[in-house]
């Protein structure tokens, strides 16, 4: 997975992921970001899958059955992930059950693959790590490198040929020389793109596939469809959606029907605006712009106080235990007073009241108030005296 930020937005983009871990590898995992949008696959946007063990149960049966009948089996898969997946799940059945049968790779790809499988076994799964004291899960003891002239050898055999779509390569010609016969068996582990081979065989057994206009292949195999896929299913998706909660979703690769309904999932269940965009369509996403500034030590500890979340009353800001930033509004916050300052060469600020003059490094005004109450009891006085004797003076003229 990839995530990438440019000033304040954030993304993350999923590439192909899975939430549940398989035979030589762990689930996909992420931290928990702050996300303005992620993208995520969704080539199984409305598939629930059964249990890795019954998907292996099942495999195993058909092969053993095809191959026990002196049939071929023709895996169509790509060099790298499934490929190593089910030659562990094989060799360790061919060894339980003591099979002479061969088991074949059909591309150097694939041997340079399990080569870097051997060389990066700490980026496996835990079992895989603590089996490999013992010895590399990857030095496969019943699986051998394929010769092209092998494919008009008589008797049964197990085949990994890539691509995995049999969309061409040595896939597709092991499928014409195999599909004709009704003892032999393709078994399509993973999804296929429309147009493909492979699609149209998950698609319903057709009786013949017209390659060109000149290429006609009977097709009278057995055909085998399991979901041993690289991509996360339904439920993997909304896992890890409900997991990072981003503000916005868009999702890319797979069916437009199928992606319409987990739109429709997403919007209603999780409550987030949800995007599928077609091939060379534009998608605009608003971001939320933050505006990151220092505090004083006073107001944080008076944020702590509150539990680390107060708001300015017309800034929407927002205090957490370390760095504010601008959110919306937010119904369950407490408000509190508080000073903005806004400088050119310097961080924003937010402070105190009662700090301003002491960050501005300006003398404080002192306003003293004297007692007037006393100064206006004698001015009474002296103006009674004044009027008593004025009194007492117009008596005696009289």
């Amino acid at each position: 997975m990839i995530y990438a930020k440019v000033g304040d937005a954030a993304m993350v983009y999923t590439g192909d992921y899975n939430m549940t871990p398989d035979r030589h590898l762990g689930a996909a995992q992420i931290d928990h970001l702050k996300l303005d949008l992620l993208i995520t696959e969704s080539t199984y946007a409305k598939t629930i899958r059964d249990s890795r063990h019954a998907r292996e149960r099942e495999f195993l049966k058909a092969v053993h059955k095809c191959v026990s009948g002196g049939g071929k089996v023709l895996i169509p898969t790509f060099a790298l992930g499934r490929a190593q997946e089910l030659c562990m799940l094989l060799d360790d059945y061919w060894e339980r059950m003591d099979l002479k049968v061969p088991i074949y790779f059909s591309a150097g790809l694939t041997i340079q693959a399990n080569m870097y499988y051997k060389m990066l076994i700490g980026w496996t799964s835990q079992k895989i790590k603590d089996s490999h004291a013992v010895h590399n899960p990857f030095d496969f003891k019943h699986v051998c490198h394929f010769e092209r002239s092998f494919i008009n050898n008589p008797g049964p055999c197990v085949l990994f040929a890539t691509p995995g779509m049999i969309s061409g390569g040595f896939s597709l010609e092991a499928f014409k020389k195999w599909a004709p016969s009704e003892k032999n068996l393709i078994t399509l582990p993973g999804y296929c793109v429309a147009g493909t081979v492979g699609h149209k065989l998950m698609s319903g057994k057709p009786a013949r596939i017209n390659l060109d206009k000149d290429t006609h292949i009977d097709v009278r195999c057995q055909i085998h469809q399991l979901a041993f896929s690289p991509h996360t299913d339904s439920k993997g998706i909304m896992d890890l959606i409900e997991f990072l909660s981003p503000k916005h979703v868009i999702l890319v690769h797979g069916e437009k029907p199928q992606m319409a309904f987990l739109k429709e999932r997403i919007e209603s269940e999780l409550g987030m605006p949800c995007y599928y965009p077609g091939n060379n369509e534009s998608v605009s996403i608003p971001t939320t712009k933050n505006l990151k500034m220092s505090a004083t030590e006073r107001f944080i500890t008076s944020c702590a106080a509150e539990q680390g979340k107060l708001r300015v009353h017309k800034g929407n800001l927002v205090c957490g235990a370390s760095m504010p930033e601008v959110i919306g509004s937010a119904e369950d916050v407490d408000v509190a007073e508080g000073i903005l300052l806004m400088d050119k060469r310097k961080a924003p600020k937010i402070l105190c009241d009662d700090e301003l003059v002491e960050v501005l490094g300006m003398e404080r005004h002192l306003v003293q108030f004297e007692p007037m109450v006393s100064r206006i009891e004698a001015s009474v006085q002296s103006e009674l005296q004044r009027a008593k004797a004025a009194d007492l003076g117009s008596e005696g003229n009289e």
